[in-house]
């Protein structure tokens, strides 16, 4: 964590530290870390290395006296109406007061907010803690210079491990493989997987309690049930019940951007490289690259996919995983 310190500091907190663990003379320690003797012996003399809070060090209101304080604390505490209607009450009383006085007066008193009213607000209930293993998938679009692709997206629930791998097409096929892919590539075991209800996933709801989903398996399912993984559906029309994974999709789109290009900066044709220029990707570590490439200076990032005969699906090197 960064240190917050003021605009004009000349010291920081390590320096401040030795400071006053050193025996050396005022004039030594000012010549070696370049500040004024002054400042040496005041950092000297206290005991902490923070820096003091500005201001009055007991605040108090330069408009409205204490007895009018007491007033406007007391009728607060008594009605607790809002501010608005608290202003309207008591200028008849107190001629000076303002919203803003009466504002700052209620915050240094800590009755600023008014109390919660049981039964005003459903209570906030917690997720239900789940064993590591519990991934959210999605299916995102991606514009590139050749045309809209589409991003499979896997994130853990419980330690945020993301997978993700890029199609043209989205299906029943590239879905069973984008499972295959994902359960090699996590060091552990999947227990559950959680999707909507999108056709690549499932049945379509017309087709739930029909002699198709009687007797038939959907790929997906299939897959699944090889794999001794629990497949679970979203709730029809409640996207936010795979919020982890949607929050994923939009984090994966800031950070790659939305156009692809090869070295000479023109659009390429499949099978090809993808060079996607995002600086904040690499600084926040988002993306793996392969150990034996080194970005570039532009902060880009390579991203090398190669496609299937059949052209369904492509199969990326380097994937969002961390």
């Amino acid at each position: 964590m960064g240190q917050v310190l003021h605009g004009c500091a000349t010291t920081t907190t390590a320096i401040r530290r030795a400071i006053q663990h050193s025996q050396a003379s005022l004039r030594q320690l000012a010549r070696r870390y370049g500040i004024d003797p002054k400042t040496v012996r005041k950092w000297r003399a206290r005991s902490s290395v923070v820096d003091l809070r500005t201001g009055p060090k007991e605040p108090r209101s330069t408009i409205l006296s204490s007895e009018e304080e007491a007033i406007v604390v007391a009728f607060r505490q008594h009605t607790l109406l809002p501010l608005d209607d608290c202003l309207y009450a008591l200028q008849p009383t107190i001629l000076h007061l303002t919203r803003s006085s009466l504002h700052r007066c209620l915050q240094r008193h800590g009755i600023s907010r008014l109390p919660g009213v049981k039964g005003d607000k459903p209570a906030k209930k917690k997720f239900k803690a789940y064993p590591i293993g519990y991934f959210h998938i999605d299916i995102a679009e991606v514009h590139t210079a050749e045309g809209k692709l589409y991003l499979y997206v896997a994130v853990d629930r419980v330690s945020k491990f993301a997978f993700v791998q890029v199609v043209r097409k989205t299906g029943r096929t590239s879905a069973a493989a984008f499972l295959e892919a994902l359960i090699a590539a996590v060091p552990y075991k999947i227990h559950i997987v959680l999707t909507d209800n999108g056709i690549q996933f499932t049945f379509p709801p017309r087709y739930a309690d029909g002699p198709t989903a009687r007797y038939v398996t959907h790929m997906f399912d299939r897959r699944c049930q090889e794999n001794g993984i629990e497949h679970r559906l979203t709730k029809v029309k409640h996207p936010w019940t795979n919020g982890q994974v949607e929050r994923m999709n939009r984090t994966i789109k800031e950070a790659t951007g939305q156009r692809a290009y090869n070295s000479d900066n023109k659009p390429t044709s499949t099978p090809h490289r993808h060079r996607v220029r995002s600086g904040q990707a690499q600084r926040r570590g988002a993306i793996a690259t392969p150990p034996d490439r080194s970005p570039p200076q532009q902060a880009a990032v390579a991203v090398d996919w190669r496609a299937h005969a059949d052209g369904a699906q492509a199969v990326p090197e380097t994937c969002l995983v961390g």
